[in-house]
């Protein structure tokens, strides 16, 4: 059927409703054949693979794959539509079974507090005592001395140090903002995810902090401790190098009482240094360095465990490896991960506001190193090598 253009023709359709009618589904009739052409025309340009048996998709990677395959000119219909912006895109809309899935970076798992020695904090600064030990020259707890007495003697008095140890809690946050369409449409637990998110967010920034932390509104990390005993590098070392001298006279500045809890943290970029590590004895020597590459037993360095960690300072500068006696760090939680959320502060942009918010502190509790009975190096709970640049 013609269209109506003149005047004349006008005229004609509004005083004849039925042939308005039949005008009407001609040209609609005449819409949908053009859109099945362009149908056809997509059908045409990827060959279809009849997938309609098919109870949806397998996998995610069988989606993806399938995806890919168009660029070879391989169609499979259970790929479901061209997205919502299809002439601009022109991608395919992710299949409704997969959209609550989410990739994520795992991060390191806490390395301090599972180690280090913790108490609850009932208000913001607490205060915990603790004897002060420095040398063993002469006494030990700071004062006491055991004397050998001759019978009816007058004894000696002696009697120990103490101290305070102060923890203030410190306020740790995470912040975000997302917007009501978000939190509307997505497919995923957004809230239960920001939550998780965030707690493991929050875990591995205080984790850095009980590490390099400098107790300026954050906690003191042991690589900041008073007690550090820092190792010298040795005569002509060549910068970022580690040797087994380094290690060596490392492990013996440790307090003979912390070795068997002392961990060895390094950063990754240590590895190589180490792995080729080994003391010269008999054939073939003997490694210094115990790989386990399977699983069981940790990876250990002298017998004691070694820990890998990104939060360790890089290669050549101090606190890239340091030897540890975790339970001499105090963690006081004052405010467990807290998590609320407010649609108020960004009303006007429709956004919801999320806080997270935990409050804590943390140091080393000793505060000096030991001078031992015998011999004149200074030993400590905390051991770090010092940068060899």
């Amino acid at each position: 059927m013609s269209d109506f253009t003149t005047q004349s023709q006008i005229e004609e359709l509004e005083n004849n409703p039925s042939l308005l009618d039949d005008y009407i589904k001609a040209k609609a009739l005449e819409v949908s054949q053009e859109n099945e052409k362009s149908v056809q025309m997509k059908r045409n340009i990827f060959p279809v693979e009849d997938n309609s048996s098919s109870e949806g998709w397998k996998s995610a990677g069988e989606y993806f794959g399938a995806l890919h395959a168009t660029n070879r000119g391989v169609y499979d219909s259970r790929l479901k539509a061209l997205n919502e912006a299809e002439g601009d895109q022109g991608g395919f809309l992710v299949p409704e079974e997969f959209r609550n899935t989410l990739l994520s970076l795992a991060l390191e798992q806490s390395i301090i507090r599972p180690r280090a020695t913790r108490i609850p904090m009932a208000s913001n600064t607490v205060r915990v005592p603790y004897i002060r030990d420095a040398s063993h020259a002469t006494t030990v707890f700071g004062g006491v001395r055991g004397y050998w007495d001759s019978e009816a003697a007058t004894a000696t008095e002696s009697e120990p140090t103490f101290a305070q140890l102060q923890l203030t809690a410190k306020k740790l946050v995470g912040y975000t903002v997302v917007s009501n369409e978000l939190l509307a449409d997505s497919a995923i637990g957004l809230e239960a995810l920001l939550q998780a998110q965030f707690g493991a967010a929050l875990a591995y920034f205080e984790d850095d902090a009980f590490i390099n932390g400098d107790g300026a509104g954050e906690p003191q990390g042991i690589l900041n401790a008073d007690a550090l005993v820092t190792v010298a590098k040795e005569t002509g070392q060549a910068a970022t190098t580690l040797t087994y001298q380094n290690v060596l006279k490392m492990y013996s500045r440790m307090l003979p009482t912390s070795i068997n809890r002392a961990v060895w943290i390094a950063h990754p970029d240590t590895f190589p240094q180490l792995a080729q590590m080994s003391l010269s004895v008999g054939t073939g020597g003997s490694p210094v360095f115990i790989a386990n590459a399977v699983g069981g037993a940790p990876t250990s360095l002298f017998g004691r465990p070694i820990i890998f960690s990104e939060k360790a300072q890089t290669v050549g500068t101090k606190g890239d490896i340091y030897f540890a006696d975790l339970s001499y760090y105090m963690i006081g939680d004052r405010q467990a991960l807290t998590a609320a959320a407010s649609p108020h502060v960004k009303f006007t942009t429709d956004q919801t506001v999320y806080r997270f918010i935990q409050r804590l502190d943390g140091r080393p509790w000793i505060d000096t190193a030991i001078t031992p009975r015998n011999g004149s190096n200074t030993l400590s709970p905390f051991v770090a090598l010092a940068a060899r640049s």
